[in-house]
């Protein structure tokens, strides 16, 4: 009877270890979804539509699509609007939030990687 009770949690702690995994990639896509959304919306408030539009498409691409995704980009994309057009500050060059999307680019690709269709 012993072995048996010792099975059980040793069981659950191997089947969930591939779910803590996903867990973990799944806060870090987050994190960077966000950090996508702040990229958006400063391009938003710069007028930098193209580089808006490419933040979008790589939303698209690689984010879940899932209510808790949409809301965390949404939001950071609200939230550094407001900062940029608040703050008076100058507004980052189309090419400084075109590097920041290509690094973001690499880091989606390996977080959340595109699903094959």
């Amino acid at each position: 009877m012993k072995p048996l009770r010792l099975l059980l949690p040793l069981t659950v702690a191997v089947l969930s270890a591939p779910t803590l995994g996903l867990a973990a990639d799944a806060d870090a896509g987050l994190a960077i979804v966000k950090m996508l959304g702040s990229v958006n919306g400063q391009a938003l408030a710069c007028s930098e539509m193209g580089v808006a539009a490419r933040a979008r498409q790589l939303m698209l691409a690689h984010a879940p699509k899932t209510p808790r995704f949409g809301a965390a980009y949404e939001e950071a994309t609200q939230e550094a609007f407001a900062t940029q057009t608040r703050s008076g500050k100058a507004c980052a060059s189309g090419t400084e939030l075109t590097a920041q999307l290509n690094q973001l680019a690499l880091q989606l690709a390996d977080s959340l990687p595109v699903a094959a269709k």
